[in-house]
């Protein structure tokens, strides 16, 4: 993920978020306590812990520390600095499930991008984007010389391959090639989406299109 510089307001406003209501709308359960809240978890003993929620600050009785939102969530759910601004921005909203302080987050390293194996021909695409897609055989043709358009081995998928400007594979969309019954769309993991499969034609003009056959399709 890359770092996203926030200004002193937003730091400021992610810090200053209502605790109480935050939490209430992920799901997570809290106690009335008097003027303040009570946010009841378990270790692994089977014991429960508390901390106390009043506005955009709490405190952890069984660890002692407390402070405002960001730390909040960095303590509580082990987020990285970025993310827990993310949330607390609203730019994004995770799935969270109660669970005791984090020690340490571990990163986990991005996993390696791989092209799936290439069958011997083409002939289950070919039939597919001719048959039923109605794309027009010289436009699946150009895209095959260039390698980005070609038949996996073992499900004999339609996989698009988005290049780099070294021309170098950084990304690949898997399209089943069935005629019937449920459509199968995925992105290879590992692959990196700012560089997905296109064209660059002689037109100053940019197409944006939903999926890839959408293009060939354009094209044809």
């Amino acid at each position: 993920m890359p770092y996203i510089p926030y200004t002193d307001e937003e730091k400021q406003l992610a810090n200053s978020v209502d605790l109480e209501r935050f939490l209430q709308m992920r799901g997570e359960k809290l106690e009335k306590a008097g003027r303040e809240y009570k946010l009841i978890y378990y270790d692994g003993s089977g014991k429960h812990d508390i901390i106390t929620i009043s506005g955009s600050t709490w405190f952890d009785h069984k660890n002692q520390v407390g402070g405002g939102a960001i730390k909040f969530m960095r303590h509580f759910y082990g987020m990285d600095f970025q993310t827990a601004m993310n949330e607390l921005l609203g730019r994004s909203v995770s799935s969270i499930c109660r669970s005791p302080p984090k020690a340490e987050v571990k990163e986990e390293k991005p996993k390696e991008f791989k092209l799936p194996e290439k069958n011997s021909d083409m002939h289950r695409v070919y039939a597919y984007l001719i048959k039923h897609r109605f794309i027009a055989p010289e436009i699946i043709t150009h895209f095959a010389k260039q390698h980005t358009l070609y038949e996996d081995k073992e499900h004999h998928n339609a996989v698009f391959v988005g290049v780099d400007e070294k021309g170098t594979p950084r990304q690949a969309h898997k399209r089943s090639t069935n005629s019937f019954g449920k459509t199968f769309r995925m992105t290879c993991e590992g692959s990196d989406t700012r560089y997905s499969f296109a064209h660059f034609g002689e037109s100053e003009k940019l197409f944006v299109f939903e999926a890839p056959i959408d293009m060939l399709s354009y094209l044809t």
